[in-house]
Formats: structure tokens, sequence, C-alpha cells
């Protein structure tokens, strides 16, 4: 019998990224190939790259280049570009990095392990040629589900799956096949944006919005629970707009509280929330649905009005405001996270105080600072009001720090609260780390226990916040939490 042919998954970017990863593996594994952790032991090395920005982009180039070194002297005979950076460019990529093997598209997910066999014998196989994805899908959201079939949507998987490809788990299991044991794991939501920011090329390589049926998110949702998940976080370019194309723009509204009744899910996580589509019912749902996370990853990028409608966004410092106001009154520990843009063309000194003055009344829990570069293919691009590149770096470094002091205040807020802590960690060294309702994976902080004792990776301990050390917290395990979360697992 022949040996399996081998490959590794090399995930850059976001929770996005990771759930085409494992839908790629979840195809691999179907058609024979075996998954290995470490690209050195693969014969096969797929990078799964990102494409948002300069800095993520030069991740992308290096982890392929790293990739190709071990063709040197490992077992690795290719390397493979998947991924937004991949799509986006093609064979431009391909051209200026011809350590790259291959260079695929979305396009190309469905037959993965036939493309990656033609590469791996020596054939050829042609490299993306990109296109704008936002013009593959009809203009109007309520005429799109009848085209999706025809239209590749990486994470969304098919209707209909080859049998064993996953563990059944209703009329549908999804495509996919998870590639670590966290308790935590991302659900492609939907795909693509309608939004047309200005400093953003995502809905260009990624396509306009298209909702996944209901059906499937919780069918992939229960399937998760029976790998062991305890926390799910629902992933897309803008979940606030879930269910316009399928009738309903208050669908997530209804879908919360199912998949809070699966059996097995302890958190549900939503992140990618647009300020400007957010409404109070959906607050509502956020802030009252037991197991669902009163947390609120808003993408509020500015708060100036002069910058916001050069980006294409809306909103104001005062009107940002008052939604955190409505936010905490119906949750006051709801946890606020965003990201802002500084140094954005034709951004005035007055622009950043007033920045300034939305960052210190907001009160977030998670701040991430970026300091405005050219996007090609972006609207901003072509504005004329350009800062110079110190004057971007001088902003981005005093707004970081200020960020870094706010988080930190943040956290010193939270001492004497009560929180529920899911344990990701336990190491005998290290000590036993989680996260708390308000913190999301990777980006927001986490929680060191002061006791790991009876704990293991996926239990929810209540804990109170005894410390902070910057934006992370340190908090003591509540007596007899640990056996109220037994219960609440049976």
């Amino acid at each position: 019998m022949p040996e399996r042919r081998t490959v590794a998954l090399v995930t850059l970017g976001c929770a996005r990224n990771e759930v085409d990863s494992e839908e790629l593996a979840g195809r691999l594994e179907a058609d024979g190939w075996q998954l290995v952790e470490d690209a050195a032991d693969a014969d096969v090395a797929v990078v799964n790259t990102c494409g948002f920005v300069e800095a993520a982009k030069k991740d992308s180039v290096d982890a392929l280049l790293e990739a190709n070194d071990l063709k040197d002297h490992g077992r690795t005979q290719a390397v493979v570009a998947v991924g937004c950076m991949a799509e986006r460019y093609g064979k431009e990529l391909a051209e200026a990095l011809p350590e790259a093997d291959g260079v695929l598209g979305f396009d190309d997910y469905a037959d993965i392990s036939d493309r990656l066999r033609t590469i791996l014998s020596g054939g050829i196989h042609a490299s993306h040629t990109p296109r704008d994805r936002r013009k593959l899908l009809p203009i109007s959201p309520a005429e799109r589900q009848d085209s999706a079939a025809a239209v590749a949507l990486p994470g969304h998987g098919p209707a209909d799956l080859p049998e064993g490809v996953a563990p059944a788990s209703g009329p549908r299991a999804p495509l996919r096949r998870r590639l670590d044991g966290s308790p935590v794991a991302s659900v492609k939501l939907a795909s693509g944006c309608d939004r047309r920011c200005s400093f953003c090329a995502i809905p260009s390589f990624r396509g306009s919005f298209i909702s996944r049926r209901p059906s499937d998110v919780l069918n992939e949702s229960r399937w998760l629970a029976e790998q062991g998940v305890k926390e799910i976080m629902l992933v897309s370019e803008n979940n606030t707009s879930y269910g316009k194309d399928l009738g309903d723009i208050r669908l997530l509204e209804s879908l919360l509280p199912e998949l809070a009744g699966i059996d097995g899910i302890e958190r549900i996580r939503v992140s990618y929330l647009q300020p400007a589509e957010m409404r109070p019912g959906l607050i509502d749902v956020l802030t009252s649905t037991p197991k669902v996370a009163p947390y609120f990853d808003l993408s509020f990028q500015h708060s100036a009005p002069g910058v916001l409608r050069a980006m294409r966004r809306f909103g104001d410092t005062d009107r940002f405001l008052e939604l955190l106001d409505t936010i905490r009154s119906k949750a006051p520990q709801a946890g606020v996270r965003s990201n802002f843009i500084v140094g954005f063309p034709g951004e005035s000194e007055a622009d950043l105080a007033e920045l300034e003055r939305f960052l210190i009344g907001a009160r977030l829990d998670a701040i991430g600072v970026f300091g405005y570069s050219d996007e090609e293919g972006t609207e901003a691009a072509t504005y004329d009001n350009k800062l110079d590149e110190d004057v971007v770096a001088e902003r981005l470094a005093h707004m970081s720090r200020l960020a870094e002091e706010l988080v930190s205040q943040r956290a010193e807020e939270r001492v004497g609260e009560s929180v529920h802590v899911l344990v990701e960690s336990v190491d005998d060294e290290e000590g036993v780390y989680g996260r708390a309702a308000h913190q999301a994976p990777e980006t927001d902080g986490q929680v060191l226990l002061t006791s790991g004792e009876g704990l293991a990776v996926g239990r929810m301990v209540e804990a109170k916040v005894v410390g902070t050390e910057g934006v992370d917290l340190v908090a003591e395990p509540l007596t007899g939490s640990l056996a109220c979360s037994e219960e609440a697992g049976r």
C-alpha cells in the first residue's frame, strides 16, 4: 500500500482564516491525506496567507520563505500559498515569489487535493488570476442565496458532503477538521462585506456579503460541541448584517438563543460588529441571553466626524459614547474592544484630540491602534492630503501609549468583580490561564488563576478578580465554583 501523502497547514491572519484552514484540512483528510502539525514533516506545506495590511502581507511572505527553506533539508517537497494574499494578488505573487510552488485562489479550494497532487508530481497548475469578487454575486442581497452555490465561499461548506468527511451532527456535518484541541472554535456566520470603507480592500477579494443558513451554523456548532469545544466565536466581515440576504436582518437575534441551547457549549461570543448597524434588539440579546457573552467588538476606527466621513463611515464621539452607555446600562460588566486608524489623510490635530476624548470616555477593555498606510485599490490611496510618514508614526506612538494606559486602567476597574473564566492552559510552571467573558482569544488579554487545583482545560470556573498585570487579570477561584461548573456541564 503506498505511503499516504502528508500535508501541513500554516495559518496566518484572523479567525476567519483559521476556519478556512480547517475546511481545507477536512477536504484533504477526506481524500486520503495525512495531516501533520510541523511543516518539516510534510510533503507539502500549505500557507494560508493574510492580505489585509502591509505588516500582515510581510508576515505571509516570511512564512512562505521559511517553509521553502525546509525543502533544502527536510521532507517538504512543495510550498503552496492560499488565502487572502494569494486570492488578492495571484499571478503577481507567483512572479514576485518564485519560491512558492503554487498560488491558489478560493476557486481552487473545492479541488485542493487534486491541485496539491499535481504540484507534488511536478505538474504545472496555472496561478490564480485575481478578479473583483464583488461582481460574482447579484447587487441585491435578496437575490444572492440562489447564486451562492456557483461561487467559492471559503468556510461555508457545500450542502451535500461525502460520507466520512466529519462525524454526523444533525442532517449535515461541516466540511471541517479541527487542527488543535482548544476549547474555543470560530464559526463562520457569513462571508464578504457590502460596506465601502475608503481604506479597506477586503470586499474586492472576499466578495459581497452572504450569510450562511442558520441550520448550517447550528449543525457545525453541534459538531464542534461533540469535539469538546466549550466556546463558539461567530466570525465574519460584518456580523451585524447577518440575515439581510435571507430576508431577516434580525436573524442573529433569534439564532443566538438557539446556539446557547446546544448541549456542551458554555459560551457564545459574537465578533466584528458595526456601530452604525447596532440595533436595540441585538443589544438586548447580547446583554441578556444566558451563555451569550456581553461582548462588543465594535469597529469604530475613529471618532472625529470629518475623518469618519472621509473613511466612508458614520458616527461621532458623542453618538459612540451614547451607544456604550446604552450597552453598559443593560450589562455593566460588558466587554468592549475596538480598532482605530491614526494618521488618515486629512486628519488634523483637532481630529486627533477628538479621538483622544472618545478613548478617554469610552473605557474600552482592548484597543488596537494602527498607523494609516495606502492599500492599493482603495479610494483612500487616491486622496491628496496624505500626512508625512513621520507624522503618522508620531501619532501612532502617542495613541498607542495612551491606549496601553487606558486598557490598564480599565482592567483595574474590574478588581473585585466576579468573572466566569474558561480555562485554556494548565501548566505546573506557568500556571493556569483562561479568559473571561470580556476577553476574546488572541486580542484581549487573559486571566491568571491563583489556584489550579482541580482545574483542566475546557473547565468554566467562577473567580474573583484580585489584581491586574497590565491588561491581564489575576483572579481567585471562588469556593464551590468547581462544583457549580461540574453541575452545569451535566
